[in-house]
């Protein structure tokens, strides 16, 4: 991959000044980094990478726009906006994309980029913490009764009474890449028991990931079977399209916790509900959903044994400075002319 110079780097989604500072102080010689702020919709939180959905650019603006995206080389993130897939298309000289979210692999694919030559680096292993300690704060919620402690703190009611513990207790992490990792670190701290299901099972993936056991995928009501706990954490691929279906719920024992941190397609949704209504799942933390925003009419609005998080347990204040670090890490082998070097470059064909 050649790099010829100069490089032109565009800033394409909401990022804080701080760190667009720190990328042009460690950018090497040859690089331009173009942010435009105004060009930008304001951001709703911390890290937001879409803005305002009412953003809108004026003439001058989109003009300002257009000229940028002609001029840019590297992008970071895909172009915001209402022009989305247009966007990219107005941006002919992009040899590399630096996205800020690490389940890209569908976008790709829909943007037809899957064949081209554009490298496409992802977020990888940046969400992997706070995704993590979304699983646990199920699974403690859970285990706890945190339900039962708010009922009786609003009754005004002081009575004891025995919950459980996680110590003991069977997780299955199915999709155990770098956030499965970190969910099965902080379970084998609790004293859980944790299984996984991989892609390639072996010894070395059984240490990795603290498990007493490792399943492929084709052993996966077997991987779900006595679990207590299942958290769902692999990525959406034509293989992975609602495998978690009524077949697996069903190998489910009666009462488990399913936490989904992957994606909502992955998940039979209609399955899933049914197992709700009938109590087969006993708690469901989901912070995906099939249809994002979910739906006002969907039934998991208003059922006591689901908990809803809207796409943000992966959101973070850290979560664009680690961002940043790998951009900078891979700028430079970008710039090197060392692409086998950089970190996070997304499977085309895989997906992830």
């Amino acid at each position: 991959m050649a790099s010829p110079s100069p490089q032109v780097v565009f800033i394409t989604s909401p990022l804080e000044s701080e760190h667009v500072e720190y990328i042009r102080q460690s950018s090497p010689a040859g690089v331009e980094v173009v942010f435009e702020p105004d060009l930008l919709p304001q951001t709703r939180y911390i890290a937001d990478h879409k803005g305002r959905d009412d953003f809108k650019r004026t003439a001058l603006q989109e003009r300002r726009w257009r000229e940028a995206l002609g001029r840019a080389t590297i992008l970071w993130d895909f172009p915001t906006g209402r022009e989305g897939e247009r966007g990219l298309a107005l941006a002919p000289n992009v040899e590399w994309v630096q996205t800020t979210s690490s389940g890209v692999g569908q976008h790709i694919h829909a943007l037809g980029l899957a064949e081209s030559n554009i490298v496409v680096t992802t977020a990888r292993g940046v969400h992997a913490d706070p995704l993590a300690e979304f699983a646990l704060f199920i699974m403690l919620a859970h285990v706890k009764d945190l339900a039962r402690l708010q009922r009786e703190q609003s009754a005004r009611r002081w009575e004891r009474y025995c919950c459980s513990e996680l110590s003991g207790k069977t997780l299955t992490i199915i999709g155990a890449g770098q956030v499965g990792a970190r969910v099965a670190s902080l379970a084998r701290a609790f004293n859980m028991d944790v299984r996984a299901v991989v892609n390639s099972p072996s010894p070395e993936r059984r240490a990795e990931l603290f498990a007493s056991e490792v399943f492929g995928q084709a052993d996966l009501a077997k991987a779900v079977t006595g679990a207590d706990y299942i958290v769902l954490a692999t990525p959406h691929t034509p293989q992975t399209d609602k495998m978690i279906d009524a077949s697996v719920f069903a190998a489910m024992k009666r009462g488990v916790v399913f936490i989904n941190i992957a994606r909502g397609q992955v998940v039979d949704e209609a399955a899933m509900i049914e197992a709700l209504n009938s109590g087969h799942i006993g708690l469901a933390g989901l912070d995906v959903a099939a249809t994002e925003p979910l739906p006002p009419g969907s039934p998991l609005w208003s059922m006591p044994n689901v908990l809803i998080s809207p796409h943000s347990a992966s959101t973070a204040p850290s979560e664009n400075r680690k961002i940043v670090e790998i951009f900078v890490k891979n700028l430079g082998h970008f710039m090197s002319g060392e692409p086998n070097r950089m970190i996070n470059v997304l499977d085309k064909a895989r997906m992830y």
